[in-house]
């Protein structure tokens, strides 16, 4: 603990950004990191190096937060990045797009504004890479093993990067023309630049993962075959199935699923093929429904394309703006967020039902007929219902709606159906541990759970990567969280 007193001396401050007037002029990344300067040895050294640091158990990986935030106050900066690799692979992608329940587990936080963690670890990751800590994880021998992993989101390149450093050969097939599945093609370049995603893909290629591009397995590969050629096949190919919303008027041009929107976008500002009809919102009234990160990004977007104006729409009631007393601490408090996006100008309405799409004679959509709802208490074990509110019927404008509810399971066909993967009640890819029902196939991240987090995949590819190792050595040295590792200051 390099400063007994830091909690007690100095107070939470983070980065500044450019001002919105400013930075939805392009789709860069806007947090002014680079300035922040020693600002984040005195952030770093507020953590309090607890007797049971929750931290730990709040980071779906077990990021070792107090050793890394002491050798942060101490400038010692190589060490801290070996503090963090050790448990994160991606410290890159989490530093920037991580909700930090490691945040809200902070001991600090019951009294305290919490410490910084994301981005004492962005910095951490950003000071690496410019210091030339970050280097390839070359295996010092090689296994004789193979392993395909379809898909390049989180969970399959955490997998790729451990099992090859295990010694293993690993390929990972990516549908698309570039690796990153949806960090790339999901995450807007101003949260998660692509530079970002080619820096660590690059590293990754040197140390010996072969990436296979525009390789649709299930469609233009076959994945019987790929199960023939390779010891292992690993499923990591995500929750994409969008949740739809069937009332009438939904077939009306200019409403679109949020991610055909934000993976075009990204395209756009890489110039990237499109990839079908351009979705622009250049002048056009925005309606966001789903009040989600997906929804913030979706309109943090549709502010960047100079939209007439944004409104985000939910149906769920507006959350608590502190921690509500059912979800104590160290839990994730659901609260009220207000993202940058939002501060980039929105219109925003919760507990809103949405019944009707409206359009012209030519078959656009011009207006949404939506209506006020009341929840009401749910009775023991069932879902509460809600009524809606007598005479609130109205429409609002709308000339182009995004529908950000979320996702149901990974599509069905395809490789699933080719490898006849037995599927469980929610359509996700059923296991035992990480084990399909078919021998040598492996599942991990959303494909096999339904939609998570990016940090959460990333532990799903860490601890499958464990159960691969041990299927094909009879047992397996690969860490996936580092709680039982004595690292010290």
């Amino acid at each position: 603990m390099g400063k007994p007193t830091g909690f007690l001396e100095h107070g939470r401050e983070l980065p500044k950004k450019l001002d919105p007037s400013v930075r939805i002029e392009d789709n860069k990344e806007f947090v002014l990191n680079e300035e922040f300067g020693d600002k984040i040895n005195t952030q770093a050294s507020r953590c309090m190096d607890c007797g049971v640091p929750f931290c730990h158990s709040g980071c779906p990986i077990g990021n070792i937060i107090p050793e890394f935030n002491d050798a942060v106050y101490r400038d010692s900066w190589e060490e801290a990045w070996n503090i963090l690799s050790s448990t994160n692979n991606f410290p890159e992608f989490t530093g920037r797009v991580c909700p930090s329940p490691c945040e809200s587990a902070c001991v600090l936080g019951i009294n305290q504004d919490p410490i910084t963690i994301c981005n004492i670890e962005k910095t951490i990751v950003e000071t690496a890479y410019r210091e030339g800590y970050a280097k390839p994880k070359t295996p010092r021998s090689r296994t004789g093993k193979t392993i395909a992993i379809i898909g390049s989101g989180p969970a399959g390149l955490a997998a790729a990067e451990q099992l090859n450093s295990a010694g293993h050969s690993v390929t990972v097939f990516e549908r698309d023309e570039k690796v990153g599945g949806l960090l790339r093609f999901g995450i807007p370049d101003f949260k998660l630049g692509m530079d970002v995603i080619d820096r660590k893909i690059n590293l990754m290629a040197e140390a010996g993962v072969e990436f296979k591009v525009n390789q649709h397995v299930g469609v233009s590969v076959n994945a019987q075959q790929l199960r023939q050629e390779f010891d292992v096949v690993l499923l990591t190919g995500g929750s994409t199935v969008p949740r739809d919303l069937p009332v009438p008027g939904r077939e009306l041009k200019g409403v679109h699923f949020a991610m055909e929107f934000l993976g075009q976008n990204n395209r756009r500002a890489n110039d990237m093929d499109l990839k079908g009809e351009e979705i622009h919102a250049k002048d056009k009234h925005v309606v966001v429904i789903g009040g989600g990160d997906t929804g913030s990004d979706c309109v943090g977007t549709s502010n960047r394309h100079k939209a007439a104006s944004v409104t985000q729409v939910e149906i769920m009631p507006i959350p608590p703006e502190k921690r509500p007393a059912n979800m104590p601490w160290p839990q994730y408090p659901m609260i009220m967020k207000t993202t940058t996006s939002h501060e980039e100008g929105c219109e925003r309405h919760w507990n809103i039902l949405t019944k009707e799409f409206i359009g012209n004679d030519k078959g656009e959509v011009t207006g949404l007929r939506i209506a006020d709802i009341v929840w009401q208490d749910a009775k023991p074990g069932e879902r509460p219902g809600f009524e809606e509110v007598a005479n609130s019927e109205r429409v609002i404008p709308c000339d182009m709606a995004f529908l950000a509810m979320g996702f149901l399971h990974p599509e069905p066909t395809g490789v699933l159906a080719q490898l006849d993967i037995k599927l469980d009640e929610r359509g996700n890819v059923a296991t035992e541990g990480f084990a399909t029902n078919q021998k040598g196939v492996f599942a991990a991240g959303d494909m096999r759970t339904g939609q998570s987090l990016v940090v959460r995949c990333i532990n799903e590819g860490r601890e499958c990567a464990i159960a691969i190792d041990d299927y094909l050595m009879g047992n397996s040295n690969l860490e996936a969280k580092a709680d039982s590792l004595m690292l010290s200051a």
